[in-house]
């Protein structure tokens, strides 16, 4: 759709997941607290917000939504229903783009939850549309999508090798925002 231009289609990728993460957060977020991501609900469960039993519970299902939005994806689009990412982000770069991405996600979420809980759902799609761009990473800041985006070839994706890094960068980004603004 974007001709071959990375910018162009960096940007409709951007957009698009700035304003479905709204949509999803105000429909989900009455529901079950909006937890699309393993770093929140893990951050979540240390502030007390819920209860630590219920973690692998939705950890799982994230991680089983994240698989069934990218299989869904390919459908729409016509491509293989999963294919193992050829698509290369490594490197010290990118480890540390997304712990910035997921600390910074984390902090929004919770200063906002603080201080203007109906702004959560725009406070973190503007947030991830930003990050998209200010990252070399284009902030995936999710491990159920890192580990699902490594089976898609597309733009989007992720090679499976390079998947851990990324998860284990979004775990150091949960624990250290946790520290830093929660003691």
């Amino acid at each position: 759709m974007s001709g071959g231009n990375g910018a162009i289609a960096l940007l409709a990728n951007t957009l698009a997941t700035g304003a479905t993460l709204v949509a999803l957060i105000l429909v989900f977020g009455p529901i079950s607290g909006a937890h699309l991501n393993p770093a929140v609900t893990l951050a979540q469960a240390w502030q007390r917000g819920m209860y630590w039993r219920h973690v692998p519970s939705y950890i799982a299902a994230q991680c089983l939504g994240a698989f069934a939005g990218v299989a869904s994806a390919q459908v729409m689009f016509g491509e293989p229903l999963f294919s193992s990412s050829e698509h290369s982000r490594a490197g010290g770069a990118q480890f540390f783009s997304e712990f910035v991405a997921t600390f910074g996600l984390l902090a929004v979420i919770s200063g906002c939850s603080r201080v203007r809980p109906p702004a959560v759902s725009f406070a973190v799609g503007a947030y991830i549309t930003g990050a998209d761009w200010f990252t070399a990473s284009t902030s995936f800041a999710n491990p159920a999508v890192t580990l699902a985006r490594s089976w898609t070839n597309t733009f989007a994706g992720i090679r499976p090798v390079d998947a851990p890094a990324f998860t284990v960068a979004q775990l150091i980004g949960t624990v250290a925002e946790h520290r830093s603004l929660h003691g």
